[in-house]
């Protein structure tokens, strides 16, 4: 992906890149960030009301904690077959389809009384994440012009550090005053804005003609492309490893009337994160990614050293979303670049090895905090993020280049 301006273009660059700007349909790629928000709300929104849910469903935290873990898995059991199976549906039907799927889903999860029905809600939503995701930077790329498509993903890619910037402490506020329920509810009401919004916005596309179709597992061939699933994986395990627990970690530390505030901190860090990558990304996406690792890295050694006081958990948390906001759109574009033509299909098993991450995490994290307490969290971050950091630098012909293509 690149933004640069064609090198025999007449126009100077500040007025060339205003004119490219005015080609980009602004309403539309908004309407694909708040899809975006919406998908990265319902995935996170269980982890600022953790102990309130599991108090009302009479299940411990631990077990609750799976609510996060069966959502990575409906996502990681079905996003490439069923990306697959709809391949030549209409792409907005598609999109559409998976927003009312958000909405049925997490208005079972605000309604139910039951566990296992909880359960049900949270894998239907997973699903609908995995045909979302499947299609949102598509759907933008298609939408742009050629020099602008990297810009209109970065735009569409904005409503994940607004989810964890403003969602997950707002969800979190709304489960502490009124209830969880409420939470989710309001997640079904932007749901239903968002299908209106994409129905009164967004261009529609044909699919894929079966002649057109990609071939999944041929991408695993391409030099680079393993090396950036393998940190995919491993750097996601690490991430929700601590942060599907976090309001049983900051519990922990008695601190867990601050979790809306922990989680701001973090979220403003990552939207911070977000602006540094998407001005850099295009010119220094090795060193990126490397310092997003040790940020993290730092952030765990500090959550597991310096956890006695307030201040240093903040600390923590803003280094965390420093380190943590950018890697959704720095590993995108590094399987895009290593993908070549075979990205599309790279793009898919980064969003299965993505959530089955997740869902390993969720049980990881259950099992250590069961076992060896709250506690252990952040040092298994740390010594999770010792392969990423080891695999991005060794990386450094294919998958994190020392130069970008």
């Amino acid at each position: 992906m690149s933004t640069q301006v064609p090198a025999n273009t007449q126009a100077e660059p500040a007025d060339d890149e205003q004119a490219e700007n005015r080609k980009l349909p602004i309403p539309a790629l908004l309407a694909l960030a708040t899809a975006v928000f919406v998908t990265c709300l319902t995935e996170t929104i269980p982890a600022g009301v953790l102990p309130a849910m599991s108090a009302d469903l009479g299940v411990d935290e631990s077990a609750m904690g799976q609510s996060v873990t069966i959502y990575a898995i409906g996502t990681a059991l079905t996003a490439i077959p069923l990306t697959l199976a709809t391949a030549g549906w209409r792409r907005r039907r598609l999109l559409l389809t998976a927003m009312a799927a958000f909405a049925v889903a997490n208005t079972v999860t605000a309604l139910s009384t039951d566990y296992a029905l909880t359960m049900a809600g949270r894998f239907v939503a997973g699903v609908a994440a995995g045909l979302a995701w499947a299609l949102l930077a598509g759907y933008a790329r298609r939408m742009a012009p050629v020099p602008l498509q990297g810009r209109a993903i970065a735009i569409v890619m904005t409503g994940i550090p607004v989810a964890l910037s403003l969602g997950v402490p707002a969800g979190t506020f709304l489960g502490r005053e009124f209830g969880w329920e409420v939470a989710f509810l309001a997640m079904t009401v932007l749901a239903l804005i968002v299908i209106a919004w994409i129905t009164a916005t967004l261009p529609d596309h044909p699919g894929q003609r079966p002649e057109g179709r990609t071939r999944i597992v041929g991408a695993l061939s391409v030099p680079g492309v393993t090396p950036v699933l393998f940190v995919t994986f491993v750097f996601v395990l690490a991430h929700t490893v601590l942060y599907a627990y976090i309001a049983s970690y900051l519990d922990h530390l008695g601190m867990g009337r601050s979790t809306d505030l922990v989680l701001l901190v973090f979220g403003i860090a990552s939207m911070v994160s977000i602006w540094i990558v998407g001005a850099r990304i295009h010119h220094t996406p090795r060193a990126l990614t490397i310092g997003s690792s040790l940020l993290v890295a730092v952030a765990a050694a500090g959550l597991g050293l310096l956890s006695d006081g307030h201040l240093p958990v903040y600390a923590a948390a803003a280094l965390w979303g420093l380190g943590w906001g950018g890697v959704p759109t720095l590993l995108q574009t590094a399987v895009a670049d290593a993908g070549g033509e075979q990205a599309d299909a790279a793009q898919a098993m980064l969003v299965t090895l993505w959530n089955m991450a997740m869902a390993a995490g969720g049980v990881v994290g259950g099992v250590l905090l069961g076992v060896l307490g709250a506690e252990s969290l952040p040092w298994s971050v740390l010594i999770l993020m010792v392969p990423v950091l080891a695999v991005v630098v060794a990386a450094r012909t294919h998958g994190f280049p020392l130069r970008r293509r």
